[in-house]
């Protein structure tokens, strides 16, 4: 897996994510002690309310930021939006009143709406080749789950000899090592599409997705994610605390136990995807993550928790991760960065949804129910990825273009004047394809 990083430009570009990611890991800590300085026992309303901002500004931005952007140099769209998030940061430790955070917070996830989904279309330009680029995402998963163990831990030796106001100036150092690693690559430019309007070029990602059958699909298991990984990240704090009556080493550890699943996924998904394919993959991972949370209606002690967490961070982990290889396939170079967008606002919109369920329903009916109803609604995604993402999705279908010249950078492309094959993309030039891809 690790051989892929000896593409240089993809070496730095992950450096650059690793970075990013510690940085904000630490600002994650450092904005739950700033908001207990500022609300005290309220610091549990500000937090959710941040981070309610933080889903708003991800669904809501991210495909007008992506239309904005999308015909400016995309190295200097990722370096920009890395000095905004950086000065965000900045100005975090000097904030006064629990307004000023929710302002900062929407403008700093803003910046981020617009960077990660350019970042992650990027990534299948530099590495063309299937295998490298599911190693890519593998390690990117890998990354994440990383640092959501490192994080804490640093903050927490940091916080043995600075103030958590400190802490906000890893968060700036790591967004600006990313933008000077991102300054230091050279990037593939864009491929330019046909000029459109704003409103075009704003809803063309979503729209294509949602004429595409495996991204159909692909949504529906956001759903399950987002159903089962919100009972994770809601209630952990909950179950272990208020149901089991323990401490905080052990909620860490259950997140832990989460984390690792999770990791173990990513190590293994590169075999596992050659093998059978993202839709088995993908559903199977999805089934198993859904049964971890039903059974979690019948969980009753701390030793239960951390297998059943272990299983759903497992699935958590393979049934998103290979999301990047369907988003490569399903549109062309000139679409992929709106593409990305949709997923990205499309998969958040899920958790904008789950977030406040899981938490309303353990609140309101406990935690039994809470964990079957969500487990339901993982169930109904599953059904409607299995329904929307047919079995016989193929790899690529044979064509031509009557209508094109012989000369057009498509045919020339595919080395084919008349009939050829590849997967279909639905686009300017492909708005028909095969009974299974039609929408």
């Amino acid at each position: 897996m690790l051989k892929v990083l000896a593409n240089p430009t993809y070496g730095r570009l992950f450096a650059a994510q690793v970075i990013a990611l510690i940085g904000t890991g630490l600002m994650t800590v450092a904005l739950g002690l700033l908001a207990y300085d500022l609300a005290g026992a309220d610091a549990g309303v500000v937090l959710g309310t941040a981070l309610a901002i933080k889903m708003v500004a991800y669904v809501g931005i991210a495909p007008v930021a992506q239309a904005l952007s999308d015909r400016l140099p995309r190295r200097r769209v990722l370096v920009t939006l890395d000095l905004i998030r950086a000065a965000v940061a900045l100005c975090l430790p000097f904030v006064s009143e629990v307004w000023h955070v929710y302002i900062l917070i929407f403008v700093l996830q803003a910046a981020s709406a617009g960077f990660t989904p350019t970042f992650q279309a990027t990534i299948p330009d530099i590495l063309p080749e299937e295998e490298d680029y599911t190693r890519a995402l593998s390690l990117s998963r890998l990354a994440y789950d990383l640092e959501s163990l490192v994080s804490p831990m640093l903050a927490a030796a940091l916080l043995a000899v600075i103030d958590f106001h400190n802490l906000f100036a890893g968060t700036v150092v790591g967004f600006l090592l990313s933008a000077a690693l991102v300054v230091s690559v050279t990037l593939p430019a864009a491929e330019p599409g046909p000029r459109r309007g704003l409103w075009s070029r704003t809803t063309r990602g979503i729209s294509l997705y949602l004429a595409t059958p495996r991204l159909r699909g692909l949504l529906a298991i956001n759903l399950a994610v987002a159903a089962s990984g919100a009972m994770v990240i809601v209630n952990t704090v909950v179950i272990v605390k208020a149901r089991f009556g323990l401490g905080e080493a052990e909620v860490a550890s259950a997140l832990a136990a989460f984390g690792f699943g999770s990791m173990i996924a990513a190590l293994a998904l590169p075999r596992l995807l050659e093998r059978m394919g993202d839709r088995p993959v993908m559903l199977w991972a999805s089934a198993a993550m859904v049964a971890g949370t039903a059974l979690g209606a019948l969980m009753e002690s701390y030793s239960a928790l951390l297998p059943l967490w272990l299983l759903i961070g497992f699935g958590y982990s393979a049934a998103q991760t290979p999301s990047g290889r369907l988003l490569r396939l399903s549109a062309g170079e000139a679409d992929r960065p709106a593409i990305f967008a949709a997923q990205f606002a499309l998969s958040h919109a899920c958790w904008l949804l789950t977030y406040p369920l899981a938490g309303w329903l353990g609140a309101t009916l406990g935690l039994g129910p809470a964990f079957l109803a969500m487990a339901l609604l993982g169930l109904v995604g599953i059904a409607l990825a299995r329904r929307l993402w047919p079995g016989a999705d193929p790899a690529g279908f044979a064509h031509d273009h009557p209508d094109l010249p012989a000369d057009h950078p498509h045919l020339q492309a595919h080395g084919a004047r008349g009939q050829h094959r590849h997967a279909f993309v639905r686009d300017d030039l492909h708005s028909r394809g095969p009974h299974l891809m039609s929408s």
